[in-house]
């Protein structure tokens, strides 16, 4: 099977350009797609149509990658914007503002984040870019070198305009200097910075580090009302979309004036600005291709890697063993890894491993469990809580996990309080 990246720059589909795509994607008879975790579309068919596809992408002037993910998709927290995200002088308008400054096709990860949202990652990209929350069209800088868990924050504050230049400085200077800053855990951020001019920016000293939020992941599926009109989260158990649903769905957006379908980290499709006179006709789709919604909120919140069907079954099995026990899990986000050096966002993380492993051999599954820093999935460095758990022995162990994350929380909100009191 060959394996078709589609960016979509911060999440945002115009429904007629998805449209064409699953046009010709329905021609080779591919009933399903997915979503990937950085908000791109994945296509997998086969080897010998994967020419009369690519022929049909360069018609449409859609730019792809076929097996090899070279341009990383330019991820965002665009699709919280007005629905999880209110209150924030970061608009829809300076959203934009930001991807059409971006003149060229990033090689590494690029996060554009609001400040005040758990819906998209802050982190997970190599170059992060978080929304100040007290100046107005200024940004922190984060850098999280390729390859690494190192974590660097600039200390000044770039305005909105810089973004895409210093964004291109910063990636030319990573790539040009490999040994240095990639896949290397003692890369050094002031090195990083001495390699650039600045002098040409309006920049900002900032008064002190950016604040990652605590994290509280919305319920991101349903039909919902929010302005006085409603937006539609769709998430799939198995991560697939079938074809001639999203076709129906993007010519019912083009039918009653919706003109973008947003992507999110979490594998689903949000569509925002849903006519009041218009929801029966979205209710009828669902009802037409069975789309289930509520799903329960401990399934969710899970992430697993792109294409990884070992990783779906784990997480099917967890589930399955979370609900059976009536685990709560609000408020934390569960990542499977099962690859090295993957990316994975997570409060807990499950690691997979091998007792044996070597030359392509690899015998005998275990686990080990991570935890983040304050179980807060943007906070990124952390520590194990168990290691070499057996398959059967995973769930009791994750579900204790999950019960020191609410202990500990407890313990810091009656601290807090006791310190209020006094």
């Amino acid at each position: 099977m060959a394996k078709i990246f589609i960016n979509f720059r911060g999440g945002i589909i115009a429904p007629a350009i998805l449209h064409n795509i699953l046009l010709a994607v329905n021609k080779l008879k591919v009933r399903e797609v997915r979503f990937g975790l950085r908000q791109q579309l994945l296509i997998d068919m086969e080897l010998y149509n994967v020419t009369a596809f690519t022929e049909e992408l360069d018609k449409l002037e859609i730019a792809y990658e076929a097996d090899s993910f070279n341009n990383p998709n330019i991820c965002s927290s665009y699709p919280a914007e007005d629905v999880f995200s209110r209150d924030s002088w970061l608009s829809e308008a300076i959203y934009k503002e930001v991807f059409e400054s971006i003149d060229f096709t990033p090689h590494l990860k690029l996060n554009i984040c609001d400040n005040n949202q758990s819906i998209t990652p802050i982190l997970t990209g190599n170059i992060n870019w978080m929304a100040s929350p007290s100046i107005e069209n200024y940004w922190h800088l984060i850098i999280r070198f390729p390859k690494t868990n190192v974590i660097y924050e600039w200390n000044m504050l770039c305005p909105t305009e810089n973004i895409a230049s210093i964004s291109k400085t910063i990636e030319s200077v990573i790539l040009e200097h490999p040994d240095k800053f990639i896949d290397n855990e003692a890369a050094n951020g002031d090195d990083l910075f001495t390699l650039f001019k600045t002098t040409n920016y309006k920049l900002t000293p900032a008064e002190s580090p950016a604040v990652l939020p605590r994290f509280n992941l919305p319920y991101y599926e349903g039909l919902n009302r929010y302005n006085q009109k409603y937006w539609l989260g769709i998430y799939r158990r198995d991560e697939l979309f079938n074809v001639q649903f999203l076709i129906k769905l993007c010519r019912l957006c083009m039918h009653t004036g919706i003109t973008e379908i947003c992507s999110t980290s979490w594998k689903s499709i949000l569509i925002k600005g849903i006519e009041e006179k218009d929801k029966e006709k979205w209710n009828l789709l669902l009802e037409e291709f069975q789309i289930n919604m509520r799903h329960a909120a401990n399934e969710l919140n899970f992430q697993v890697e792109d294409n990884c069907i070992e990783g779906l079954n784990l997480k099917t099995f967890l589930v399955k063993h979370l609900s059976i026990d009536d685990t709560r899990s609000f408020g934390i986000c569960i990542g499977i890894k099962t690859r090295k050096k993957s990316e994975v966002f997570s409060s807990i993380l499950v690691r997979q491993k091998y007792v044996i492993d070597f030359l392509g051999v690899r015998l005998f599954k275990l686990y080990d469990i991570l935890i983040a820093q304050n179980f807060n999935p943007n906070e990124r460095t952390g520590e194990i809580y168990s290691k070499d758990n057996p398959t059967f022995l995973l769930p009791e162990q994750l579900r204790r996990c999950i019960l020191k994350y609410y202990h500990d929380r407890a313990t810091v909100v009656k601290n807090t309080t006791l310190k209020a009191v006094k």
